[in-house]
């Protein structure tokens, strides 16, 4: 598996460039601490430095980092061309945004159409990944914005609220909380549950029962979304998930409730996440303006449906 991105090497070319880890951020629309700490990983990574770093002076390439810059920017060469075999793409901004995998399927298609409509000249990179990856790939300025639960993120990063979703408890219509109008946390205690495998889902599941003083029986844990609504669609447990993808069935057909959970505090915040002190002329910047807009009004048609997320 490859370590570094195109994004790594576009950091380092830049810095090669500019001389300067400031005016190299600037040049790539990104935080000057994001590029930091970015450079510092992939010097780590490579096992020797690419930058005499000295107090007062700019910076300077070690043999070694002239070489790799060398090389890096043939590889940025040979990649615009690839993309764009007239030429058109090269010099064109790139932006790259992450979703976290159990929101993709509701917001990321609608980001992407936003973007693409106010944002023509910006080359855009999306994926879905869980919320580890998701953190990483911000932490080493992989990507530049990211919507997820507002889950395991530090002060560093700029979060916008754009909406709060609640907890649903999954269960097959002949269960006998499938007729509840809602659940409580104390209820559902009572019960074998399924829980997402996900690290930070599950720590802050096992947290809001903690917080009532409840120990919840988990009999599973599954790995995917829709893994979770079959093993409850079948009986198996009840499950417990922030996500509701439209319609009543899990993937194997099985009819499934979901009844909301009431307690105070258990509703999550979706937030667009982006690196403090942005450039007001990077194109991360500008992507927020447009994505915090689209979103909050993805997320209220959504919750004036009946295939709704909270």
């Amino acid at each position: 598996m490859l370590y570094l991105t195109l994004r790594h090497y576009e950091y380092i070319c830049a810095v090669a460039r500019h001389g300067s880890l400031s005016a190299a951020a600037d040049a790539v629309h990104v935080s000057q601490p994001a590029m930091s700490a970015a450079l510092s990983r992939i010097e780590e990574h490579l096992g020797h430095p690419l930058f005499l770093r000295r107090r007062g002076a700019a910076l300077a390439m070690t043999p070694q980092g002239r070489l790799f810059a060398s090389k890096a920017q043939a590889l940025l060469d040979q990649a615009a061309q690839l993309e764009d075999p007239n030429g058109a793409g090269a010099g064109q901004q790139q932006l790259a945004l992450i979703c976290f995998s159990d929101l993709a399927p509701f917001l990321l298609a609608p980001a992407l159409k936003a973007l693409r409509q106010a944002m023509p000249e910006v080359g855009i990179r999306h994926r879905a990944c869980s919320f580890k990856h998701l953190i990483t790939a911000l932490s080493n300025g992989e990507a530049d914005l990211a919507i997820t639960y507002d889950l395991g993120l530090d002060a560093s990063f700029s979060k916008a609220e754009l909406d709060r979703i609640a907890p649903h408890a999954l269960v097959p219509p002949s269960h006998p909380l499938a007729s509840a109008s809602g659940l409580t946390l104390t209820e559902l205690a009572e019960h074998p549950l399924v829980l997402s495998q996900e690290g930070f889902s599950v720590q802050h599941m096992l947290g809001l029962f903690k917080s009532h003083g409840l120990v919840p029986q988990i009999a599973h844990r599954a790995d995917t979304l829709e893994l979770l609504r079959s093993l409850a669609a079948n009986g198996e447990a009840v499950g417990i998930s922030y996500s509701l993808p439209p319609g009543n069935l899990s993937y194997d057909g099985k009819p499934l409730n979901a009844v909301r959970i009431t307690d105070a505090g258990a509703e999550e915040p979706v937030i667009l996440a982006v690196h403090s002190d942005l450039p007001k002329t990077s194109a991360a910047y500008q992507a927020h303006g447009i994505l915090e807009q689209a979103l909050r009004a993805s997320l209220s048609d959504l919750a004036q449906t009946d295939h709704h997320i909270d």
